[in-house]
């Protein structure tokens, strides 16, 4: 049961209909963050520190907010009321991600000062809907609609053998799987991680990281599923990365659609498309070149089911 709607107010703006952009690493939720952050009306944050704190908690012991529906939920609401604040002083604080969603960069090494002189990304008053895409989001599903019982949620789904090629180049992504920071000792089974069954926790400490990665991968889609199997439509959008790269247009009025908001088809097909060349347009079939054989085979053989189910056409070698 969902708790009683509670209206949080930031700047005088009652928070109505938030937005979460939800997904496994890599899967291009930050490609839709962008695309809502960058439309008239959203604030749209990411890896705020306040956020952060709270969701990999939940990630990490997804036992905490079970046992503390009601206080998981005001604790988490408690955190994007700070969060969601728009000064200078607060904004200084977004991790360089956030502000790449809005377009905005600052040299490396900038100090607070400097963050602080470029503002923020959005006026107070032009705000009438906020929403956040902060990294591992998907595991605090279930807390963010206690919280925000008419959330939207925007979950993107790719190809597990892509997510995993670009995971295995993110020290962060992999900086998970250290002995100090992999919890299977104390939380099993552990959703963050994948490892779901006894088989998979014996052979995770020799396993190799595209296998690791792989199971993340397969964690991440098996709970988007059950997500989708018990949130309304009207509150839960799946859409697919390869879908946003090739039909950038149709996405972004689906997208709209559903939001019941004006997101620009130009910003969206710029962001796959871009019109400097010089910066990355996001690919599909990225393994194909990026992992070897025999990762091709570990991540298939791992995540054979889910690649299947979601019609991701298996190698030869699979």
């Amino acid at each position: 049961m969902r708790s009683t709607p509670h209206i949080l107010v930031i700047h005088g703006t009652k928070v109505r209909r938030p937005v979460f952009v939800l997904g496994a690493p890599h899967s291009g939720a930050d490609l839709v963050a962008r695309a809502v952050k960058r439309s008239a009306g959203f604030h749209l944050t990411s890896g705020r520190p306040s956020v952060l704190r709270v969701t990999y908690a939940f990630a990490r012991r997804p036992q905490i907010a079970a046992d503390r529906v009601v206080g998981a939920a005001r604790v988490l609401r408690d955190a994007y009321a700070e969060s969601w604040q728009i000064s200078a002083g607060s904004c200084a604080e977004c991790p360089p991600e956030c502000r790449e969603l809005a377009g905005l960069r600052l040299r490396a090494g900038a100090s607070r000062a400097e963050a602080e002189r470029t503002g923020p990304c959005v006026e107070p008053q032009r705000v009438e809907r906020f929403g956040d895409a902060s990294p591992d989001l998907l595991y605090s599903a279930d807390v963010l609609l206690d919280a925000f019982p008419d959330a939207q949620l925007v979950q993107v789904i790719r190809d597990g053998r892509d997510v995993v090629a670009d995971m295995l180049g993110d020290e962060r992504c992999l900086a998970w799987f250290r002995p100090g920071l992999a919890n299977l000792d104390t939380v099993f089974p552990n959703p963050f991680l994948g490892v779901e069954d006894v088989e998979d926790r014996d052979r995770w400490p020799s396993a190799a990281p595209a296998v690791k990665c792989a199971l993340r991968w397969r964690g991440a889609v098996r709970l988007s599923a059950r997500l989708r199997a018990q949130t309304p439509e009207d509150q839960l959008l799946t859409l697919r990365y390869e879908d946003l790269v090739r039909r950038p247009t149709e996405i972004a009025r689906t997208l709209s659609a559903y939001l019941a908001a004006d997101i620009s088809t130009g910003t969206v097909a710029g962001l796959v498309r871009p019109r400097d060349r010089r910066a990355a347009e996001p690919e599909t079939g990225i393994w194909r070149d990026r992992l070897s054989p025999r990762q091709v085979v570990q991540v298939e053989r791992v995540a054979e089911t889910e690649l299947t189910r979601l019609g991701y056409a298996l190698s030869d070698g699979g």
